[in-house]
């Protein structure tokens, strides 16, 4: 992106929705598109799959390790998937916004709930589904979820549309090249704040005579 001038300090971003909603599609793209913005890693109790590398893929950390950093409150938001643990380190999230590298999670609501609570800051966003119909739909052509899957997928989806007011932002995805848009625009626009452009403004005030 020509003229591309980093922040003094990146932004966090929550994005949230529904399972097969199109997340990830809005994720990749807008991190190809946008300079110094990246998926967050992160900390999992579950091994090492074939090809995952530590600090890549995820922090591989053990279920001792993992339930003292709770405790510590060394984690932005954590939750348990099928007696495994994962969550948000808040250590490495603070080193790369400082250094004015911007993020991106990929979590359910309770989870954005609690970055919410521990990083006020953070900017919020629910992508939604133009209808239900349309959501199961999308889940079936994927191919990858039995139907039994798929129904407990649709239960949470009426959870997840309850927390929607919670949210900074909401998208309906039924046009992908218009979310895309809008997507990218929130996110630029945070990173255009004024109280991210301090050294700009700074130099600019030097400047005058």
């Amino acid at each position: 992106m020509q003229g591309w001038r980093a922040p003094d300090r990146g932004a966090l971003f929550v994005l949230s929705g529904p399972s097969g909603v199109g997340k990830s599609s809005v994720i990749q793209r807008a991190m190809a598109r946008v300079p110094h913005l990246g998926f967050s890693v992160s900390a999992t109790t579950r091994a090492p799959r074939a090809g995952e590398k530590e600090g890549e893929h995820y922090h591989f950390i053990d279920s001792g390790d993992f339930a003292s950093r709770v405790e510590a409150g060394a984690f932005l938001e954590h939750a348990t998937v099928y007696d495994r643990r994962y969550g948000t380190l808040r250590a490495p999230t603070e080193a790369a916004l400082g250094a004015g590298h911007s993020l991106i999670l990929d979590i359910d609501v309770q989870g954005a709930a609690q970055v919410r609570r521990a990083m006020p800051e953070a900017v919020t966003v629910f992508l939604a589904p133009p209808d239900i119909g349309a959501l199961a739909l999308r889940l079936r052509s994927r191919g990858t979820d039995s139907e039994e899957v798929i129904r407990r997928r649709m239960e949470q989806v009426a959870v997840q549309v309850g927390e929607i007011g919670a949210f900074d932002f909401i998208l309906v995805n039924d046009v992908l090249e218009t979310t895309q848009t809008v997507f990218e625009g929130i996110v630029l626009a945070e990173l255009h704040r004024r109280s991210r452009r301090g050294s700009v403004v700074g130099a600019m005030l030097r400047e005058l005579p």
